[in-house]
């Protein structure tokens, strides 16, 4: 009886084991190829779950995403000798599986592959081509060429090739520092050039309002000394006429001015008799000589 159960138990284990292994899934980022005695028998696209022959078929799962692949950066030398460091990439997927299976077997195995395709396609095509053709001039048209060469090589490997790219384009370290040195040097050169410019060209200005100012100083002068004379003779023509109109008062208002500035304090000194004629108006109302009095003993 226990020799029955034990065997019972032994019959429903390989049950099971037989019908777990007898269904695979296959997910929406994945096709899968179904061999048979390690021979192609035939190929899933479609997700879910699905039935092959347990312990005579087996599976295997290809990506069926779109994959990328980083070139690393290699030197190319240009039609017109100039090195290059160009980095580069692509994306591609599995198109044909049974011929990926049998070419290249895994996704790695692609890489290496395609890595070594992109990399003799740059250097074939950008080595047809010069610096301004690869950096401005041709650089999609170049582009496009690459990627032409590698799809056509990638076919026979089972892939198809979405879009392939430069990345970058530089010159080497070495050339780039002496480059950028020399460029330096030009800008220092052109900065020298506009500053000397400017210094001239403030030098003119300065120039020019200095010869400005002189000619309006000097035209300034010139206008106040014209004033001053016409002031000067209006002035003379003032007292002239009030000359003629009355000669006393005149005279008196002229003393009484020389009186105020001769006599005002000052610590100046001099002498004069009392009898000058400069103090004719202390002597006289009028401004003029009295006669002397008589001489009574006469």
């Amino acid at each position: 009886m226990m020799r029955l159960r034990v065997l019972l138990l032994a019959a429903g284990a390989l049950v099971l084991a037989l019908g777990l292994s007898a269904f695979f899934e296959v997910r929406q980022t994945q096709q899968a190829l179904i061999l048979r005695f390690g021979e192609p028998a035939g190929l899933v696209t479609q997700p879910g779950i699905h039935f092959k022959l347990p312990w005579i078929e087996s599976v295997v799962l290809i990506d069926n995403r779109i994959l990328d692949l980083e070139s690393p950066q290699q030197e190319v030398l240009a039609s017109d000798n100039q090195r290059l460091e160009v980095d580069a990439f692509v994306r591609y997927r599995i198109a044909d599986a049974l011929r990926f299976y049998q070419t290249v077997g895994s996704v790695d195995g692609a890489g290496n592959q395609l890595a070594s395709v992109l990399n003799s396609a740059v250097r074939r095509v950008l080595g047809d081509a010069n610096q301004m053709q690869i950096v401005r001039d041709q650089r999609l048209a170049l582009t496009a060429k690459i990627r032409q060469q590698v799809d056509a090589e990638a076919h026979k490997f089972g892939l198809t090739v979405v879009d392939a790219r430069i990345r970058r384009v530089d010159l080497p370290r070495q050339i780039s520092e002496k480059v950028f040195d020399r460029m330096r040097t030009e800008r220092a050169r052109e900065a020298a050039e506009y500053r000397a410019l400017g210094q001239q060209e403030a030098a003119q200005i300065t120039a020019s309002a200095q010869r400005d100012a002189t000619v309006i100083v000097a035209d300034a002068r010139q206008t106040a000394e014209t004033l001053r004379g016409d002031g000067d003779a209006e002035r003379a023509k003032i007292f002239a006429d009030a000359f003629g109109q009355d000669a006393d008062f005149f005279t008196f208002y002229r003393s009484m001015q020389a009186y105020e500035t001769a006599l005002k304090g000052g610590g100046a000194r001099f002498v004069l008799s009392p009898q000058a004629d400069f103090f004719r108006f202390f002597n006289s109302a009028s401004g003029k000589a009295q006669s002397p009095p008589p001489n009574p003993n006469k």
